[in-house]
C-alpha cells in the first residue's frame, strides 16, 4: 500500500519548498493524508482488519502532530494546507 516513487515526487513538487523536498513537513503531511485516503478506502473494504486500523491511527496521529507544528511556526501556512488537502478542522 505505499504510495510509488512516482505519486511521491508528485507530491513533493506540488507543496515542497524546492525540487526534490520530501523531507519539509508540508510534503510530509502531504504524503500522510495519501496514504490515510489509501488505507481509509482499505478499511471501508477489510473492516475487521484491526492491524492496519492501529497504522492508520498512528498515521492520523503523525499528522496532527505535524500540523501542530507547522501551525506554531506559521499559522497562515498551517491555514492553506488545510485548504489545499482538504483536511478539515
Amino acid at each position: 500500500m505505499a504510495l510509488t516513487t512516482e505519486k511521491t515526487s508528485e507530491v513533493a513538487a506540488e507543496f515542497g519548498r524546492k525540487s526534490g523536498d520530501t523531507g519539509s513537513p508540508e510534503v510530509q503531511i502531504a504524503l500522510l493524508t495519501n496514504r490515510i485516503q489509501q488505507m481509509t478506502q482499505h478499511m471501508q473494504v477489510h473492516k475487521q482488519d484491526f492491524s492496519s486500523r492501529r497504522g492508520l491511527l498512528r498515521m492520523v496521529s503523525r499528522r496532527r502532530r505535524l500540523l501542530d507544528y507547522v501551525k506554531s511556526k506559521n499559522p497562515q501556512m498551517y491555514l492553506d494546507l488545510l485548504q489545499r488537502l482538504g483536511i478539515r478542522k
